[in-house]
């Protein structure tokens, strides 16, 4: 059973950083496509970041380019997202995912995702 378990969301002033983590279970992250989505009040989860199947090529949404960083930690089976410069834009719900079968054409739409977290509350004061 697949089990994605998202830590590090917080409340921090505008500028700051944070540090999101993800812990799975019941599959390999190295081989999985991960990716971090968000979900602001009244809006349609979007896409952070992500990289894609065993690759080492991250993608990034273009508003945190620059200031965001995904990364995977194959010993301790995580995904992690970096993110510095923070925006009150940026305020949401953050959501770990996964999927094994991922294209990549699909790797920014949330719908193709097959496995996902319970979320961490990011909040950016200004």
């Amino acid at each position: 059973q697949v089990q994605l378990v998202e830590s590090g969301g917080g409340l921090v002033q505008a500028g700051g950083s944070l540090r999101l983590s993800c812990a799975a279970s019941g599959l390999t992250v190295r081989t999985y496509s991960m990716g971090w989505f968000r979900q602001a009040p009244g809006k349609e989860r979007v896409f952070v970041a992500a990289l894609f199947r065993s690759g080492y090529n991250a993608y990034y949404t273009d508003s945190v380019k620059g200031r965001f960083s995904i990364s995977r930690d194959n010993a301790k089976n995580m995904v992690s997202l970096q993110m510095n410069n923070l925006k009150p834009e940026d305020a949401a719900i953050y959501y770990c995912a996964a999927d094994s079968r991922l294209i990549l054409s699909s790797l920014r739409s949330w719908i193709s995702w097959n496995h996902w977290g319970q979320g961490t509350q990011v909040t950016v004061s200004s």
